[in-house]
């Protein structure tokens, strides 16, 4: 399955970005290779829209499961529509803590 998480900068020790729209960069981690791809966001200074066109990347690359601190309405409604989870943490966090997380529980 292949997780999408929020991320302040481009490496596995960024802390955790708790903008969805909005972060810096994404980290692409696919648990049936154990690999991470980063992103970074061109939308970010976007002056509107910036969620609804980050959540149709997020469904390009071929993301289940999107991590972030919050979603907006319009992404949250077209991460809804193509059944993409969306797991809210509030905590800071860094990018390699959450794929930790995520190894331990499968």
């Amino acid at each position: 399955m292949k997780t999408v998480i929020t991320s302040t900068g481009n490496d596995i020790k960024s802390p955790f970005d708790k903008r969805f729209g909005r972060a810096a960069w994404f980290c692409v981690y696919d648990d049936a290779t154990d690999k991470t791809t980063f992103h970074e966001n061109k939308f970010a200074d976007s002056n509107h829209g910036a969620g609804t066109r980050v959540s149709e990347e997020v469904v390009e690359w071929g993301v289940q499961k999107a991590i972030s601190g919050d979603f907006g309405p319009k992404a949250k409604d077209l991460l809804e529509k193509f059944k993409i989870q969306m797991v809210v943490i509030a905590e800071e966090e860094t990018v390699e803590s959450i794929i930790n997380k995520l190894k331990n529980k499968k």
